[in-house]
């Protein structure tokens, strides 16, 4: 059994102005279909071919770069896709909103840390909403790696992540993540990040 690059549940386009159908596009079909086929190809003849990708970063200090790197893009753009929605709600609500004001008093705080651990990530990375055994934590992880890797300084389950490697906004951004950040906002499925949080 192999990775299958997935379906976007939106065109290329719908996230327009805030984030360029081109961009989208590069990302989607060209850096993660090749994290996708890359991870597929490290994992011929290891014998880990039935394992599934949470499995695998779970394991992945035991496992070759190859592994860490891909499965880590694998894995991360599945989420990245899928927090994504046109027109997404403004904000989160019911159980998801009150473990935010539980953790870190009240929702423009997390925006405050979340953005911050955007912002500071050196060279690229991602920036993380985790949910742990004692509320909802936010780090950041540098390349394709994320808090499902046992390597990883802080472990939980990613609810919602940001992308902020150069490709996922240099067409439209440049380099001003600050604005990327910002609409990023704009764009959230907050639906999905509290199917996640309650999963």
């Amino acid at each position: 059994m192999s990775f299958e690059l997935p379906k976007l549940h939106y065109k290329y386009d719908s996230l327009e102005p805030l984030i360029d159908a081109r961009t989208m596009e590069i990302h989607h079909s060209k850096h993660h279909a090749g994290y996708t086929n890359n991870l597929n190809n490290a994992l011929k003849e290891t014998g880990l071919e039935g394992k599934n990708i949470e499995e695998l970063l779970a394991g992945v200090s035991d496992l070759s770069t190859a592994i860490r790197n891909n499965g880590g893009g694998y894995f991360n753009h599945n989420l990245y896709w899928e927090i994504l929605a046109p027109g997404g709600a403004p904000n989160p609500e019911g159980e998801l909103l009150d473990a935010i004001n539980h953790s870190f008093e009240n929702l423009e705080k997390f925006k405050d840390i979340f953005v911050k651990a955007a912002l500071t990530r050196f060279g690229s990375g991602w920036a993380w909403l985790l949910k742990k055994d004692n509320g909802l934590v936010v780090t950041s992880t540098p390349n394709q790696d994320n808090p499902l890797m046992d390597l990883s300084e802080v472990q939980g389950t990613p609810v919602l992540g940001i992308d902020v490697w150069e490709h996922a906004y240099y067409l439209n951004y440049q380099n001003r993540r600050p604005d990327y950040v910002e609409a990023f906002w704009k764009l959230i499925n907050w639906d999905e990040v509290a199917r996640r949080f309650k999963g």
